[in-house]
């Protein structure tokens, strides 16, 4: 199952747009946004052919937010857990490093997703992988805007890069 992994849009509709074309071509099933879309016009374009699920981010201050991501998906508030094809997920929008490290090294979850900074990360400690997709680029996160997708079946992880 491929998962689409996306964090910190905030607000802006091309990077938005790019990243649903990006699951749509890549197949996945299940999207999960980290947090940060900042209002609700940002959230209704991830209404596909998938599973939804997301965090608040510490831009969320509209909380219309959440009651859009409710109408077709599942809105967690500050952290959720998942479970999807068998692996179980924590997701976070990573404002607190020392949670981001406790989630990982807790040693309760196969993956760990969050943003916040950024920065696309990705790294295996333990039996957890931690994904960071990034975001817009904001500075000191030089790069450009990226989403990750995440084989179950392979544990692959890919980032893309949209511009």
């Amino acid at each position: 199952m491929q998962v689409g992994i996306v964090s910190d849009t905030h607000d802006n509709a091309s990077k938005v747009a790019a990243a649903v074309e990006t699951f749509t071509d890549a197949g996945c099933e299940t999207v999960v946004h980290c947090g940060d879309f900042v209002a609700p016009f940002s959230v209704t374009p991830f209404d596909g052919d998938w599973s939804f699920y997301a965090v608040r981010g510490n831009n969320d201050g509209e909380w219309a937010v959440q009651s859009t991501v409710d109408d077709f998906g599942t809105y967690f508030g500050e952290m959720g857990e998942l479970t999807v094809d068998g692996h179980a997920i924590a997701v976070y929008h990573g404002t607190s490093e020392e949670i981001v490290d406790a989630l990982v090294d807790c040693g309760t979850y196969d993956y760990v997703f969050h943003g916040h900074t950024h920065e696309r990360g990705h790294e295996k400690r333990g039996d957890t992988v931690r994904i960071n997709p990034g975001g817009i680029s904001i500075p000191p996160a030089p790069g450009p805007f990226s989403v990750a997708t995440l084989s179950t079946d392979t544990g692959e992880v890919e980032f893309h890069e949209l511009g």
